[in-house]
């Protein structure tokens, strides 16, 4: 019996005590945030006012009052069962980061008391010498600082032992350069409100003191036993299986989608969910996926420097509590071959102060005008930075679901709906549309109709579609921090919002009317962005040539992708509008482009090692077994007279030579692999990264296609290596 079978009969759902009567989640939502309700039961009313101030006006508090801030942070961490603080944070390898202080401060000899002050709060200065930084800083210039972003609540991780205060931070160099994903996105927030208060100010918004983006992403992730896990080498050092015959059952039958949820993981869901209400992490919706063992959690919308931090909290939290469950949460875009991966959809849109959906459209005909208006902005914004979305979705795990069918191919188009459309070509022509009076009324400015709400389809193939009052960026993977894609979306809607702006000003000041001015600048964009508009299958190959012919790109590869960061246009779009620095971007540039050749060296080397010291011992053992037998055959045969029929005795032959053909392959492939791997030792970056794209990873896949022959056909007692058809159905 291989250790794989004994695993077999070990695995079994954790039991739980039932819950009679689970709490109403209103009545802890949010218990371990230090909330604006929170705050303002610990402060006074001066210094309460003046933080609202500061976070809708920017007027820093003073130091005083960081003080008392901070005092009544410690008093409530305290009262909650919190010893330690950390300034959590989010450097550039995507993940979240964090140094634990203790609050207590000496008083005399063997005498402390709990203390924490406000320049503790705004400040802190973690050791940076190991976070990436793409050449801004010297491997032996350790400083770095961390900065109160006050406008993400405090909250406090639990753990069986204690409890820690979190103050989500930024993280600078000592220069003041972006180490980190959280501070161009607050840069970028900035950029995007002046823009879309300049364009809703000529619409007669005057009131509107702050426009902001707001995001919801979809998460979608895979669970498997704990027990499997931990005998795949290649899930543990890099998420995803390297190896792995199909399962005869996979989603072909698709019933899995929105299927009947496991009680075993259903029970992990319930404990996710009540984690992460006491944190205020608004999760709103959970679903089985299209594979098999794939799950789905979905947030109420937020304010997206909230719901970026709130998607790093979740995460985590999804991974520390299916080890509780004796399961292992799998975020990595492809953990399986030939079934679906995993995304995350990024439902992004637009609103102010007043409650306003930006891309919602409206009750009046000035409402639809200034909808319109936006949604042609956005439109300019991807069909001139479609390079920049893409290279915001580039890294090593995405390039596996990325044009497969599963995800929308890498080519960046957007879907509006066959409503939308008409009126967009309509605008565009000047002429009246055919579309049933049912769906469209017409208001009679400029055949400007009205629109009904959700009145469109969704395509699930496109990348960029519009939704119904927001838009969703379908490419984001589920891994991802999701803060660069929100900056770049938002830099790149913010300079369309002023070009908009701009032309719609240089033509009224001309004495133009201003509704005729704002209906011929958005028929402008929309013929110069036509080529971005696409409504069908996204997977076609008709598309595809297609695309070519628009002039869209389509870019596999991830280091080529990331090219975009280089590109002057981009490094001035970003300077501009002060999210990125010239440095900083070519900072990222470098550090993603070697983190996608450090994730395919892991993924090499671990290959290799699985090859070695798993897959061909089993194969060897396996080849032994038929050797063994076919010898004694052939010997009773010879020596005992055994009859045998000739056809019977050569299928055991070719089997035999099947098997050795078999195990030679993947040991050839696995040396070639190893001898690429040393000659691009010696190459750049830039380089080592095309090589691995189209050398590595097709010989990778190559070794692959035969260890999974080999596994169809050595015998389960001899292959220790848990299967697809174990893995993906759980008890």
């Amino acid at each position: 019996m291989s250790i794989r079978q004994k695993v077999l009969f070990k695995i079994k759902s954790v039991e739980f005590d039932k819950v009679n009567a689970p709490k109403k989640v209103s009545t802890y939502f949010g218990e371990n945030t230090f909330s604006m309700t929170a705050m303002r039961k610990h402060i006074s009313k001066t210094t309460f006012d003046a933080f609202k101030l500061w976070m809708s006006e920017g007027k820093t508090i003073s130091l005083s009052q960081a003080n008392e801030i901070a005092n009544a942070m410690k008093n409530w961490a305290i009262s909650k069962g919190a010893t330690y603080y950390t300034h959590w944070f989010q450097p550039m390898t995507g993940l979240t980061a964090e140094k634990h202080d203790s609050f207590i401060s000496f008083t005399g000899p063997g005498k402390v008391i709990e203390k924490f002050s406000g320049n503790k709060l705004i400040q802190g200065e973690p050791d940076a010498s190991s976070f990436p930084s793409g050449g801004i800083r010297a491997t032996f210039e350790a400083r770095g600082y961390t900065a109160w972003d006050p406008s993400s609540p405090a909250f406090i991780i639990e753990s069986a032992l204690g409890k820690t205060l979190c103050i989500p931070t930024i993280f600078v160099s000592y220069n003041g350069e972006a180490l980190d994903k959280k501070l161009p996105l607050i840069r970028s927030e900035e950029a995007l409100n002046k823009a879309a208060l300049n364009l809703v100010k000529l619409f007669g918004h005057k009131n509107v003191k702050k426009v902001f983006s707001t995001c919801g992403p979809e998460q979608e992730y895979f669970l498997i036993d704990r027990n499997y896990y931990n005998l795949r080498q290649d899930l543990i050092m890099t998420g995803r299986t390297l190896v792995g015959a199909p399962s005869p059952k996979g989603q072909q039958l698709e019933d899995q989608y929105f299927g009947t949820i496991k009680e075993r993981v259903v029970n992990f869901m319930f404990e996710v969910a009540q984690e992460a209400y006491k944190l205020g992490i608004p999760v709103m919706t959970r679903h089985n996926e299209v594979a098999p063992h794939q799950y789905e959690f979905a947030p109420i919308f937020e304010e997206s420097n909230l719901a970026a931090d709130h998607n790093q909290l979740l995460m985590d939290l999804m991974k520390k509590v299916a080890l509780r469950h004796n399961l292992v949460c799998l975020l990595h875009e492809k953990p399986f071959a030939g079934i679906n991966g995993s995304g995350k959809h990024l439902n992004w849109s637009l609103a102010d102060d007043q409650g306003n959906n930006l891309l919602n459209p409206g009750q009046t005909p000035e409402d639809n005008l200034q909808f319109l208006t936006v949604l042609a902005a956005v439109l300019r914004a991807v069909y001139l930075h479609a390079d920049l979305l893409r290279a915001s979705v580039a890294l090593a795990g995405n390039e596996h679901r990325l044009g497969a069918n599963e995800a929308p191919p890498a080519i960046i188009s957007v879907f509006l709906g066959e409503q939308l459309n008409n009126i967009l070509d309509m605008i565009e022509k000047g002429i009246k549309s055919k579309v049933s009076k049912a769906d469209i009324i017409d208001l009679g400015i400029a055949r400007l109709p009205k629109f009904n709400k959700d009145s469109t389809d969704r395509n699930r193939t496109s990348p960029f579609a519009f939704t119904g009052s927001k838009f969703e960026f379908r490419a984001v993977g589920s891994s991802q921090n999701i803060s660069t894609p929100l900056a770049i979306i938002n830099t790149i809607v913010a300079e369309s919002l002023d070009y908009v702006a701009q032309q719609i000003n240089k033509n009224v000041a001309s004495g133009k009317d201003f509704n005729s001015t704002v209906l011929k600048v958005i028929s402008q964009v929309v013929k110069e962005t036509k080529n971005v508009r696409f409504e069908g299958n996204n997977y076609s190959a008709e598309w595809l040539k297609a695309a070519q012919k628009r002039g869209l790109a389509n870019v596999a590869a991830t280091f080529k992708a990331l090219e975009a960061l280089t590109k002057s246009k981009n490094i001035q779009l970003f300077e501009k509008y002060k999210v990125f620095s010239g440095e900083e971007l070519a900072a990222r540039y470098q550090i993603w482009v070697h983190l996608y050749n450090l994730t395919l060296d892991i993924e090499a080397n671990t290959l290799n090692e699985m090859v070695n010291a798993s897959v061909v011992p089993a194969g060897y053992k396996y080849e032994k077994l038929l050797a063994n037998t076919l010898y004694r055959l052939i010997k009773l045969k010879k020596d005992g007279g055994l009859k045998i029929d000739k056809a019977a005795l050569q299928d055991k032959k070719n089997h035999l030579s099947d098997v050795i053909s078999k195990i030679y392959y993947v040991r050839r492939n696995a040396l070639e692999m190893m001898k690429l791997l040393k000659q691009a030792e010696k190459l750049s970056d830039e380089k080592r990264a095309e090589v691995y794209f189209k050398q590595l990873k097709p010989l990778m896949e190559h070794i692959r296609r035969h260890v999974d022959a080999l596994e169809c056909v050595v015998s389960d007692d001899a292959w220790d290596l848990p299967k697809y058809r174990e893995m993906l159905f759980i008890k």
